[in-house]
């Protein structure tokens, strides 16, 4: 063939010939290096590239791939990809389109995750048959975690905001390093002990999955199974993803939806308390028009009846009793009913918390008093209120001296 008659390319033609070519030509790789040039566009678009001494390639990783990362990457981070290579016709460069993204040195560790999980799995201890039910209105709540860590303080605040009225008791253990396994199992076995608590909440804030590993101990997911109380699990982000979450009787996105799903929420409680009182005073009035109506029927049919003053009379006797007696039923099951919500109502009354043996510090602010949350708040030469479960008393601080819970 000459020259002549040689069919000529444009560049984008041949950019797309060799960008197709390589795609034909590789499968998904793993590639290994160092992340350079990283920039996160507002597009949720991640572009670098990556380097090692004897190279580099340029990557992108688009937003619904690299949400799932759980990290954000930097420069001079070592990583391994999962890509598909090809190429930026535009460009002229050849490029990664990157699927999975993960720290280097994970493979051994995710691939541990992985076998283990599989293990669990078989045995049954995901299945839902054996998991516990959580108590829709807990006694008192568990929580099983640092009390150094963020997410106490998150959860802490939750369950102040949503459920004041229910006691909690902490658990402290190490939860990150080789030890914090026996401690976490170390404390599910005090609260199985002490038998305090309805729910136990074991959380942790974010990280790594190194940082993460101490809730892939295959002896806390055994500990975990076997607690006779129920345990929402509450480790690190959304995408993050635990054996103890799996194990766990519910597994919630972060420590804070952890609180949200064990803690009911007061002022429903209040309402739905209010709307079963509203529909048991609509019963009974409903029930009492109907035998008001029955009677007014008796006392027709009574008047249409033979003159048989007797016969009547015994009647209206046999009548008065089944009714009476229908009537007596009929209170004896509202009793017990309206003394059901009686005790349900007491159980948010704060007296109950106080004659537990809590008390609350009152500050007067403006002619107003408040309920003192904080130890900042606590001021010397300044009065305060002190309300216990059988009554109160005006004092005065000469020293504070505050200390971390």
């Amino acid at each position: 063939m000459s020259e002549i008659s040689r069919e000529i390319l444009s560049v984008g033609d041949l950019s797309r010939a060799i960008a197709a070519s390589l795609e034909d030509r590789f499968d998904t790789v793993w590639v290994s290096g160092e992340i350079s040039n990283f920039k996160a566009y507002d597009s949720g678009h991640w572009y670098f590239s990556l380097k090692d001494e004897e190279g580099q390639i340029r990557c992108v990783m688009f937003r619904g791939r690299n949400g799932q990362v759980g990290f954000m990457p930097q420069s001079g981070d070592l990583v391994e990809v999962s890509a598909n290579l090809g190429m930026y016709v535009p460009r002229g460069d050849i490029q990664l389109t990157i699927q999975t993204l993960r720290r280097a040195g994970m493979g051994g560790l995710y691939e541990a995750f992985l076998k283990l999980k599989a293990k669990l799995a078989k045995e049954g201890l995901f299945d839902e048959e054996r998991k516990h039910e959580i108590p829709t209105h807990p006694r008192s709540i568990g929580i099983i975690t640092s009390p150094q860590a963020a997410a106490l303080k998150d959860v802490l605040s939750t369950l102040a905001r949503r459920a004041p009225h229910i006691p909690i008791v902490i658990y402290p253990t190490l939860v990150q390093g080789p030890d914090a396994p026996a401690g976490i199992i170390s404390a599910l076995k005090a609260a199985e002990k002490e038998n305090a608590v309805d729910v136990i909440l074991l959380v942790r804030g974010g990280g790594s999955i190194e940082d993460l590993w101490a809730f892939n101990d295959e002896q806390l997911a055994y500990a975990i199974a076997q607690s006779p109380i129920p345990v929402v699990s509450g480790v690190g982000h959304e995408t993050d993803l635990t054996i103890a979450d799996f194990v766990s009787d519910l597994r919630a996105p972060t420590p804070t939806g952890a609180a949200e799903l064990a803690a009911p929420r007061k002022d429903q409680m209040l309402q739905e308390l209010d709307a079963i009182m509203q529909a048991l005073l609509q019963r009974i009035n409903q029930r009492v028009e109907r035998e008001a109506q029955t009677l007014d029927q008796l006392a027709l049919r009574l008047s249409h009846a033979p003159p048989n003053p007797d016969r009547m009379r015994e009647q209206i006797q046999g009548w008065q009793q089944r009714l009476n007696q229908a009537w007596l039923v009929r209170m004896e099951s509202w009793k017990r009913n309206q003394t059901h919500y009686q005790s349900q109502l007491e159980m948010l009354n704060p007296q109950r918390t106080l004659e537990r043996g809590y008390a609350v510090i009152l500050s007067k602010e403006k002619d107003q008093l408040h309920a003192v949350r904080n130890p900042d708040e606590l001021k010397t030469k300044q009065n305060f209120q002190i309300r216990l479960a059988e009554g109160r008393a005006d004092v005065l601080f000469e020293e504070i001296v505050s200390k971390e819970s």
